[in-house]
């Protein structure tokens, strides 16, 4: 079962709302590619909302994760896309239900 999870709030600067959500689309293929992430999910919270939430089964998965392409991405547009830097949240996974 993955036991950590991160929670990634980002607030989409006005009129910047399509491209964070072509930004977390385009993001998909690289997170397949990591074999440390279980799971990920992007989502949207609201007109200019939008978060990510992300599992792993140990440290190494999530740090490599945090140092991955998806991040280095994030962070090098969150100044033209957001209205606020990426909220990063850590968090300890106490139950899930994933398929398989």
């Amino acid at each position: 079962m993955a036991k950590l999870a991160l929670y990634v709030r980002l607030e989409a600067q006005p009129g910047k709302e399509k491209e964070v959500e072509t930004f977390l689309l385009g993001a998909l293929p690289l997170v397949e590619q990591e074999p440390g992430t279980v799971t990920w999910f992007a989502l949207k919270l609201g007109p200019s909302v939008y978060a990510i939430f992300d599992t792993f089964d140990d440290e190494a998965g999530r740090t490599a994760h945090l140092q991955g392409k998806v991040a280095a991405a994030l962070m090098e547009k969150a100044g033209d896309l957001l209205a606020t830097p990426p909220d990063i949240v850590k968090l300890d996974v106490l139950a899930a239900k994933l398929p398989g």
